[in-house]
């Protein structure tokens, strides 16, 4: 038997794997709208379910990345107030030493120096307790007014379908190709075992 009576069926065979996987891959997004098939309904995987997709991205978002309980932790942690402190006592100090002059020209003349420090770390030192309840009464007045389930999922259902698959290809283009060469790989291997089988057979 000639040499290529071997050769064509391995390639035939890697090809077929390789287009298979291709055309697999492709399906995840295409078509774009459903069409009709010997009355199946076809449609591409991430379209029709496009809504599906967005809602679970949503809820991990809103639970996972982005939950409002670890957000108030980092906000209302005490650290946050001393990082901020040295900007707040100088809008301080700014205040008692020239708006409060502006504002009551008579009772700035009976502050001196030591009133104006000891005002100054009254302040801050109520600021350093107030300032976690605030944030905290914050945080819940945002969770309430702001959902993020719910604008991720509007936004993630109102991308186009290019625009998805555009983005899902930027993420995972190598894995995509990574598994086309091993659509064919699998399909080189079906095709040589096909041929040790009929090499043996003879």
């Amino acid at each position: 038997m000639h040499w290529t009576h071997y050769i064509i069926p391995v390639f035939l065979s890697a090809f077929t794997g390789w287009v298979t996987t291709w055309i697999a891959i492709k399906m995840l997004f295409h078509p774009r709208n459903p069409i009709n098939i010997f009355g199946f309904k076809l449609q591409g995987i991430f379209p029709k379910n496009q809504q599906l997709i967005a809602q679970k991205l949503g809820q991990v978002v809103s639970k996972e990345f982005l939950s409002f309980a670890e957000i108030e932790a980092k906000v209302t942690n005490p650290e946050n107030i001393q990082l901020l402190k040295p900007e707040i006592e100088a809008h301080i100090d700014k205040f008692l030493r020239e708006k409060l002059k502006e504002v009551f020209p008579m009772l700035s003349m009976l502050i001196g120096e030591k009133t104006i420090n000891q005002l100054k770390d009254a302040f801050l030192m109520e600021l350093e307790s107030l300032f976690p309840v605030l944030m905290k009464s914050y945080m819940t007045k945002l969770e309430k007014d702001l959902d993020l389930e719910k604008i991720v999922t509007d936004k993630v259902a109102s991308f186009s379908s290019e625009k998805l698959e555009d983005i899902l290809n930027q993420i995972t283009k190598r894995e995509f190709q990574f598994l086309e060469v091993i659509g064919g790989f699998f399909g080189l291997l079906i095709g040589l075992l096909q041929v040790l089988i009929q090499v043996l057979s003879n």
